[in-house]
């Protein structure tokens, strides 16, 4: 009996040692093949941050300004066809210490007749120690640039400008609306003056006031508690940017559009 019970054990243990064996012959199920990484999706360059081709003969303009520019440079590029190569800087110009930093770049290489430019929206907004934007109430929020070194940044960079021999343009910066985002109201006009009198010092400067322009019709054209403008706002600030270049260009004004007749 214990010779029987002997066997049956011998016999089960070469089973299972067989079927390890098999087990060790069978090759490996193939692992499912990786996905390949997916590829960094490509930032979207906006239209209006695109460059642009000259076209030969032309002269050329570069716009220097945030995003209330960036809101009319396309219109003052459709106004301007046929007249000017109308050029702008690749990105928001931020306030006058991105200037400072990046001027350089924005220029390039090229010859420009008419730099029209702006820096204060971002100056006078109002940010935390951690570089995010803040509310002007809060009592660890500042100025990004406070008054005296916005003074001074325009001061170099109108020096800067002047060095390319284009003809410059300096545009007012446009109004802060009661209750607008990390502004407040009635420091573009403060702005406005410290920039004027360094303007006016440097001399060789003309002035385009888009703030005297869309001032009584903020209401109508401007953005409810938002430094930004309409569509049809843009379009305001466009036509006068259009002009103040062919003025600098010596060249006539466009006309006024032809009022559309009243349906019957």
């Amino acid at each position: 009996m214990k010779s029987v019970i002997a066997i049956g054990v011998l016999a089960a243990a070469v089973c299972l040692r067989m079927e390890f064996a098999r087990a060790a012959e069978k090759p490996e199920a193939p692992k499912p093949a990786k996905k390949p990484a997916r590829a960094k999706a490509k930032r979207r360059v906006p239209p209006v941050l695109k460059p642009i081709r000259d076209v030969e003969g032309l002269p050329r303009v570069l716009l220097i300004g945030d995003s209330i520019s960036m809101g009319y440079t396309l219109e003052v590029r459709r106004l301007l066809k046929g007249q000017a190569n109308v050029h702008r800087i690749p990105t928001n110009g931020g306030p006058t210490s991105r200037g400072l930093a990046q001027l350089d770049d924005w220029l390039g290489k090229g010859k420009w007749d008419v730099i029209h430019f702006n820096w204060g929206l971002h100056d006078l907004k109002y940010m935390k120690a951690d570089g995010k934007a803040a509310d002007p109430n809060s009592p660890d929020s500042h100025q990004q640039v406070p008054p005296k070194q916005y003074a001074k940044n325009m001061r170099e960079l109108i020096g800067r400008l002047k060095k390319t021999g284009a003809t410059l343009i300096w545009t007012t910066t446009t109004p802060v609306p009661a209750g607008s985002a990390w502004r407040v109201k009635g420091d573009a006009a403060k702005y406005n003056a410290i920039a004027l009198k360094v303007v006016k010092a440097a001399g060789d400067v003309a002035v385009d006031d888009l703030y005297a322009l869309v001032l009584p019709q903020l209401d109508k054209i401007q953005r409810p508690k938002n430094v930004h403008f309409r569509p049809e706002g843009s379009k305001v600030l466009a036509r006068q940017v259009a002009n103040s270049l062919l003025k600098a260009l010596g060249k006539p004004e466009l006309k006024e559009p032809e009022s559309k007749p009243k349906g019957k």
